[in-house]
């Protein structure tokens, strides 16, 4: 049984819409696919309805948060998506992004860059004349505006545009958006019935890490699991990384990071081991698994 449990859609910053996503995890023999794009919940329905027969999709969102001013991400498996309490934070997050990705385009103006909101906010897919928001769907984000700067040749690939000379966390061209408190996300996460698992918890290429105490702090607030098995981790890192898991009796998960032709990762490239998929499940109250029937 091979499971991946962090992909991305059109809906935030992938590239396959999110029909074309579990089309293309089916054919690259995976059984579960989790669709977590940033902060939204757009595309699960599209990928419900295209879903093929013998892939079963697990709904999910990735969340943005920020401790001690360091960024870090949680996956929600399985939530409720209309509790209002976790909406309402969704819905802040999103609206807060259109805004920092201009922000992002001034400060890129103003060092020399060529660029254009018009030409990032059609790489997002906002539709012409609006400015996105909460009813279009659209969480638009740092990858949108370094694929521009690819395109410009400003850098060689979108992962490049995460430097401190560019888009990282602190770096010339940043701009803060609305985050969550990690402590808030995993109470609303669990709120909403839904599984929370800390994401890459240290991918030191996108910049600084929280510490290790902070997951024994997170773990302790009713954390479900982190993340190991992922690109931006190395086996020393998965190693330390299992300790961890052990010490804090984590659910350990693995997944590809799919973002579709915007990131090198191919899905099913890590997964998940089936015996911590069904204890995602077991937990999880808020939604269930859905099962491809042929869509």
């Amino acid at each position: 049984m091979r499971i991946d449990l962090h992909t991305h859609s059109t809906a935030s910053d992938g590239t396959d819409t999110p029909a074309e996503l579990v089309r293309a995890a089916s054919a690259a023999g995976l059984d579960v696919v989790a669709l977590t794009d940033h902060d939204t919940v757009a595309g699960h329905d599209e990928a419900k309805a295209a879903l093929p027969p013998g892939l079963t999709l697990v709904t999910g969102a990735e969340l943005s948060c920020r401790l001690d001013g360091v960024s870090l991400h949680m996956l929600a498996y399985l939530f409720d998506p209309y509790e209002p309490e976790l909406a309402r934070e969704r819905e802040l997050v999103r609206d807060d992004r259109v805004p920092r990705a201009q922000g992002m385009v001034a400060k890129l103006r103003e060092l020399g860059v060529p660029i254009t909101w018009e030409r990032v906010a059609e790489i997002a897919g906002i539709p012409s004349g609006r400015s996105g928001g909460t009813s279009d769907g659209v969480a638009v984000g740092r990858p949108h505006v370094a694929t521009a700067m690819v395109e410009l040749g400003v850098v060689a690939s979108v992962s490049d545009a995460f430097t401190s000379d560019w888009l990282a966390d602190g770096g010339r061209a940043y701009v803060e958006k609305h985050e969550l408190d990690p402590f808030d996300a995993i109470r609303l996460i669990k709120g909403a019935g839904g599984v929370a698992v800390f994401a890459h918890p240290l991918a030191v290429k996108r910049g600084q890490c929280v510490p290790e105490s902070a997951i024994a702090e997170l773990a302790a607030a009713g954390l479900d699991g982190i993340e190991i098995d992922h690109m931006e981790h190395d086996e020393a890192t998965r190693a330390r990384l299992r300790g961890l898991a052990a010490d804090f009796n984590l659910l350990a998960t693995g997944s590809s990071d799919y973002h579709g032709s915007r990131k090198t990762c191919r899905l099913g490239e890590y997964t998940t081991d089936p015996e911590i998929y069904g204890e995602i499940t077991r937990r999880a109250t808020g939604a269930f698994p859905v099962p491809g029937t042929g869509g």
